[in-house]
């Protein structure tokens, strides 16, 4: 009996044998902000930037990385007001906060039951979260401020296309950051 127990146990991979792993402060800190940046000054020279959410990326690849639900939503949340903060005046603060938050917990934990390291599960986490990420702001606006929102989905298919092909390449510049 006690070797079933102890080859059970061999065979299970606990979440201190997944790998997590860390960030620098200076890497917490610069990358969401120069993502938000991005986000807020090159829709200015190019036009089809708008579609792309660069802290929507930096989110997922920071909950992905760590593995922890509760540090990606905190991460979400933060990335998330920044974001807001540069939002302009006709936007509400704490939309993006609620939006990133909820997916930054969502990606963590995904991040431990699948493997994230994948480009093929890189590419269809962005799409899937990029398609959630844009209902949940949706639903926001809409349930709880009572704005009219225009839903297409023809656009938030083609966004989250856009965005998945460029997370790829996101997220294959920002694993130079990981350390264990």
């Amino acid at each position: 009996m006690s070797s079933r127990v102890t080859s059970f146990r061999g065979s299970v991979t606990s979440r201190e044998q997944i790998a997590v792993y860390e960030f620098s402060w200076p890497t917490v800190i610069f990358v969401p902000l120069v993502a938000v940046l991005i986000q807020i000054f090159i829709p200015v020279k190019v036009r089809f930037f708008p579609i792309i959410d660069l802290p929507l990326m930096v989110t997922i690849f920071f909950a992905v990385a760590r593995r922890n639900p509760v540090s990606g939503c905190i991460t979400g949340c933060v990335i998330g007001l920044l974001q807001d903060l540069f939002a302009g005046p006709h936007h509400y603060l704490g939309m993006y906060g609620i939006a990133l938050s909820i997916i930054g917990y969502l990606a963590s934990s995904l991040g431990v039951k699948i493997d994230v390291e994948n480009p093929g599960s890189r590419f269809l986490i962005t799409y899937v979260f990029f398609v959630m990420h844009q209902g949940i702001y949706y639903g926001v606006a809409h349930g709880l401020l009572r704005e009219t929102q225009v839903w297409s989905w023809s656009h938030v298919a083609i966004s989250a296309l856009a965005n998945a092909v460029l997370g790829l390449f996101v997220f294959a510049l920002l694993d130079r950051f990981k350390e264990r």
